[in-house]
């Protein structure tokens, strides 16, 4: 493997700020699970919410209570594989699923990529997206 795509490993902290019971210090995530937590925020976040990158970010948010044909799933999986692909240089995209569940007004998320420079097994994350009001 070329020595660019070795890596150190990686590691961010818990969005939960819980503190360690013996070191006091906020908990962490490592490796996988930081990462994990990355492309979930990158799908999550809003375009505009990050100051000065009005890039990052997806639509889909806002697309929660639409019709769930291919009219509508596709543009929403090529989205999220262009942000993972643009923002998260730490994986390997290898297929992104979406799939609407009309009657919950939810999209059901499968995301898999392998991370880059970690000889680990394929990742998948799977999630909900569903709006915060109805």
């Amino acid at each position: 493997m070329p020595l660019s795509k070795i890596s150190r490993g990686f590691r961010d902290i818990s969005l939960s700020f819980k503190r360690h019971p013996v070191t006091k210090d906020l908990l962490s995530l490592r490796n996988e699970d930081a990462i994990k937590r990355a492309v979930q925020n990158l799908v999550r976040t809003k375009i505009g919410e990050v100051f000065f990158s009005d890039e990052i970010g997806t639509r889909i948010s806002g697309a929660l209570f639409e019709l769930g044909n291919s009219d509508f799933i596709d543009p929403i999986a090529t989205e999220i594989d262009t942000v993972i692909t643009n923002f998260e240089p730490r994986v390997d995209l290898t297929d992104v699923s979406v799939n609407s569940r009309p009657d919950e007004n939810s999209l059901d998320i499968e995301i898999s990529y392998n991370i880059v420079g970690l000889s680990l097994p394929m990742q998948t994350i799977n999630f909900i997206l569903e709006p915060t009001r109805l």
